[in-house]
C-alpha cells in the first residue's frame, strides 16, 4: 500500500501540541528507541502508526535527519503570527507585565505541557497597528489558551530563545555590579539578596538552555 508522507520542512509547518505530545512520551521511562522513532514520525508527519511501520527503515532515517535538523535551529523572536485568521503579537514592553502576567508566565513557562499557557502570555491579539508598532489585547488569564496549542513551533521556540538570551545578560548585569561593590559596605541582608537573585537567575537559564538542547532527538 502506498502511504504519502509529508516531511515538514520549517518548524511553521510543526505546531505546540504536536510537539507537546512527542515531549511528554519522550520523558517517560524506559521508553524504547524504535517507538520513539515510530512515535516521531506519526506525530510530526501526521501519520497513522501502523503506517509508519511499513516505511523503508533508511527512509525513516532520513525523515528522523530532517527532523532533527529543523529542531537544532535556534530562531530570532518573531513579534507577530497569524493563527486561525487572527494576528497576535508579542507583549510590546515587558516591564509593564501586570502581576498576573507575571505569575502566570512564571508558573507555565517551565515545562512543556503548559507551554501554550506562557504563550498566551506574552502572545496576545493585536488590536491596532501601525508599521511595525502595534498595541495587544488585555490579559485575560489562561483560560482560553488551548488556542495557543495549534500555534507554531518556530514562534514558541524564538520567544524561549530571547528569554535565555534575556536571562544571561541580566546574570551578568548582576554579576558585574556584584565585582564593582566594595564587600565592607555591603550588609549582609544586601548580599543575601544579590546572591539569591544570581543563583535564580542561573536556574532560570539552566532550565530554558536544558529544554532548547533536549528538543533534538
Amino acid at each position: 500500500m502506498k502511504v504519502d508522507i509529508l516531511v515538514p520542512t520549517d518548524l511553521s509547518e510543526i505546531t505546540l501540541e504536536q510537539y507537546q505530545r512527542f515531549e511528554k512520551i519522550n520523558t517517560e521511562e524506559n521508553q524504547d528507541t524504535n517507538f520513539l522513532m515510530h512515535k516521531m514520525v506519526e506525530i510530526f508527519c501526521n501519520l497513522n502508526l501502523r503506517d509508519v511501520a511499513k516505511i523503508r527503515y533508511n527512509y525513516v532515517k532520513s525523515i528522523l535527519n530532517d527532523l532533527n535538523g529543523l529542531f537544532a535551529t535556534k530562531e530570532e523572536l518573531i513579534p507577530t503570527f497569524t493563527l486561525q485568521g487572527v494576528e497576535y503579537g508579542f507583549i510590546p514592553v515587558l516591564d509593564d507585565m501586570s502581576l498576573g502576567e507575571y505569575i502566570d508566565l512564571d508558573e507555565n513557562f517551565s515545562s512543556w505541557q503548559t507551554m501554550h499557557k506562557a504563550m498566551a502570555v506574552l502572545y496576545r491579539p493585536v488590536t491596532l497597528k501601525q508599521k511595525d508598532k502595534y498595541q495587544i489585547e488585555e490579559y485575560k488569564g489562561v483560560d482560553a489558551a488551548d488556542v495557543m496549542k495549534k500555534m507554531p513551533l518556530d514562534v514558541v521556540m524564538s520567544s524561549m530563545v530571547f528569554f535565555y538570551h534575556l536571562n544571561k545578560e541580566l546574570l551578568q548585569t548582576t554579576l558585574n555590579y556584584l565585582s564593582k561593590e566594595i564587600p565592607n559596605k555591603m550588609t549582609m541582608e544586601q548580599r543575601q539578596t544579590l546572591a539569591e537573585n544570581g543563583v535564580g537567575i542561573k536556574a532560570s537559564m539552566a532550565s530554558l538552555k536544558g529544554m532548547l538542547q533536549n528538543m533534538t532527538i
